[in-house]
């Protein structure tokens, strides 16, 4: 609030200098506006100093934020171990409504993760297995931000249009910038990315990774070590992830790292 308190003294201060100037170009005596000018300069250059003495640093969005069992997505897969993701519903709301609702119908309990480049990313959350599919709910609309693609964050996978994520998402196995702010992260693993950099590889892997069990921590679902059945059949929703490079035309995009 202060720091916006500084900007609007600028442009108070620029709007006060434009006025004057404009009255010394329609004036005469040049040598007492300059003299005027100087004056109202060192008189705006104060106010502006105070001003941002008083607001102090402007604060950005916490890059993290505590750890809320509410907010612990928890994944247990069949690489061995429990997958722990913070969810962020500070940025992306709607989408971290979406996985708990999904995960508590114990939408991705069995589901594969189908497409999984090593060095970039592990794309799962498709009853179909094929890239095409996603649960029965409405598509959510675009919620992109500013937390980036870094290695563990856990972001919506999409088709073209940027409201179309639905029940699929990715996993970032190393940094992919130029998808920041074209995909929604909802997410970041903060224990257990040594079960997702275990995923099996493959486009769709021969052997796939199973999501043996999905849950939200403050539900105290204790690990599962067998499989368990989805319970949520598959729509025709096609999500994917971008292309760095051009692809063969398919009846769905192949993505590329």
């Amino acid at each position: 609030m202060r720091f916006t308190s500084a900007l609007k003294t600028v442009a108070i201060g620029f709007a006060l200098y434009a006025s004057s100037g404009a009255a010394l170009a329609q004036g005469g005596g040049q040598g007492q506006g300059e003299e005027l000018k100087k004056a109202e300069m060192s008189a705006v250059a104060e106010k502006n100093a105070k001003a941002l003495e008083q607001s102090g640093t402007p604060q950005l969005p916490p890059a993290s934020i505590p750890v809320d069992p509410q907010n612990v997505w928890d994944l247990d897969l069949s690489t061995g171990g429990r997958v722990r993701i913070q969810l962020r519903p500070d940025v992306a709301p709607t989408h971290v409504e979406r996985i708990k609702e999904l995960t508590r119908q114990g939408f991705y309990n069995g589901l594969k993760f189908h497409r999984v480049i090593p060095g970039f990313m592990a794309q799962g959350g498709d009853p179909k297995g094929d890239g095409t599919g996603g649960s029965t709910l409405p598509d959510l609309k675009q919620e992109f931000n500013w937390l980036p693609h870094v290695r563990g964050a856990v972001s919506m996978a999409r088709a073209q249009s940027e409201d179309s994520a639905n029940s699929q998402f990715f996993i970032v196995l190393l940094p992919r910038l130029q998808l920041d702010k074209k995909y929604t992260v909802f997410g970041r693993v903060i224990e257990g990315m040594q079960y997702a950099d275990a995923i099996a590889p493959g486009e769709p892997p021969a052997n796939p990774t199973t999501i043996l069990q999905a849950s939200i921590e403050s539900d105290g679902k204790p690990p599962v070590t067998a499989p368990i059945a989805p319970a949520v059949p598959a729509a025709n929703v096609p999500s994917v992830l971008p292309s760095a490079q051009p692809a063969p035309a398919q009846p769905q995009s192949s993505p590329q790292p």
